[in-house]
């Protein structure tokens, strides 16, 4: 007998990202890309929230959208596996402009109006997750993909001329001619009357001007908001770990894996505009720990499901996928809706960041099916049930104005204490 040493690795797709850097044999390299995505989306955030408290919404979002565009083009030119890996951070960390985005459309439009806005802006999350099984089916070869994925993104280079900014952060940073000068363009695109003093005396209540740490250093000093800061942290990392990893064990599902995963965005789109129904009848607070609670359920049956009963194990994961996509996006308005102005964006973007820890544990639960394979949809399901608990000790609002400093957020739900959503009679802007 005679021994042959191994070369070189043959590849049964020798255009696959597995073939082009070598990965053979190698399961933590191909695992740390998605890591090193989940980490520069958790760091990013921490970055991309203050500077778009500091220096607008509008600037931030044009800036992180096209360098996206930029990074995620760039990776299909990449010649060697570890620069492919840093521009994989880099793209996650500041190539990412759904928060500012998110934030800008929260500020612009009136509380009445809230939640039909924030359904518009969500659905861009299962439309892309459509879009990308349906790319990644009509264009397998990786790089072919990633050029057509990102390319449309160098388009938000444009929005500078298109785009306005919040009239609400124009205010707290004392550019009141602007704000005035953008919500009179909206009111004559929208054929409103409205008296010319109004526009020349809108204000916002003072907030003292201070650097972004003593901000943050003002905020966290109030125990009420300390509590909602923890308990927003729960609410993203429960979305971000149940929902991604529920979508991470969908290769377990019978089927087309391209079908599948175009199936989980269809999943998600029904879960947003059933969302803005639930939310435009029921408030906020009792629908979020109604869907935590019942995904709870749903993850914590199905392991229970006779192995004989396929169809019922894939009803209830749907289901619960639906469930999971509800609170996902609850807690995507709810926490916006808890701060002050002047943090919003900030404490917004540290509360998804930190909540990506979940993100970054998601991947890490298949390996838990090698002892039981119902181990991750229990741990789904308990970790759905103890956000549901902590709900109950942050309050209860609906289509309340925003809240511009922190004594106004610590006064959300309290039935004595209510803000406008419009311009006030003393012009105040609220």
């Amino acid at each position: 007998n005679t021994t042959n040493i191994c070369a070189e690795w043959e590849y049964d797709d020798p255009n696959s990202f597995v073939a082009e850097y070598n990965l053979a044999n190698q399961e933590w390299k191909r695992t740390l890309v998605g890591s090193m995505h989940s980490l520069g989306i958790m760091a990013g955030l921490l970055i991309v929230g203050p500077l778009s408290d500091r220096f607008g919404r509008k600037k931030v979002l044009v800036v992180t959208g096209t360098l996206g565009g930029v990074f995620g083009v760039a990776k299909s030119f990449s010649p060697w596996y570890w620069f492919y890996c840093v521009l994989e951070f880099l793209e996650a960390a500041i190539g990412d402009c759904c928060s500012p985005c998110y934030i800008l459309m929260t500020e612009i439009v009136s509380g009445n109006q809230r939640i039909i806005f924030t359904l518009m802006c969500i659905l861009g999350h299962p439309f892309g997750t459509f879009m990308t099984a349906l790319v990644a089916w009509l264009f397998p070869f990786w790089k072919t993909y990633l050029r057509i994925l990102y390319a449309p993104c160098l388009l938000y280079v444009l929005y500078i001329f298109f785009l306005d900014e919040s009239p609400r952060w124009l205010l707290i940073k004392k550019k009141k001619a602007k704000a005035a000068s953008i919500l009179e363009k909206a009111v004559r695109r929208n054929n409103l009357l409205l008296e010319k003093n109004v526009l020349e005396n809108i204000a916002c209540e003072d907030c003292v001007k201070t650097d972004f740490l003593n901000v943050l250093k003002t905020t966290f000093q109030s125990k009420l908001l300390r509590k909602r800061f923890f308990v927003c942290l729960v609410w993203w990392t429960t979305s971000t770990f149940v929902n991604y990893g529920m979508s991470i064990n969908a290769v377990t599902l019978y089927g087309n894996k391209y079908v599948n995963f175009a199936l989980l965005g269809i999943v998600e789109a029904l879960g947003m505009f059933m969302m803005t129904f639930i939310m435009i009848r029921f408030r906020r607070k009792y629908p979020l720990m109604s869907c935590f609670f019942a995904a709870a359920i749903l993850c914590i049956s199905q392991p229970f499901v006779p192995k004989n009963l396929s169809w019922l194990s894939i009803l209830l994961y749907m289901i619960g996928k639906l469930m999971t996509s509800l609170y996902f996006g609850i807690t995507y308005l709810y926490t916006s809706e808890l701060y002050p102005t002047l943090t919003r964006n900030s404490m917004h973007a540290l509360c998804s960041s930190l909540g990506r820890i979940g993100a970054i544990i998601a991947p890490q639960t298949p390996l838990l099916m090698e002892y039981w394979s119902g181990f991750p949809p229990l741990i789904f399901g308990l970790v759905s049930t103890f956000a549901g608990l902590l709900t109950i000790t942050v309050p209860d609002i609906s289509n309340q104005a925003l809240p511009d400093t922190v004594r106004q957020a610590e006064e959300l739900g309290v039935p004595d204490v209510q803000m406008s959503p419009h311009i006030t009679k003393d012009h105040t802007y609220q």
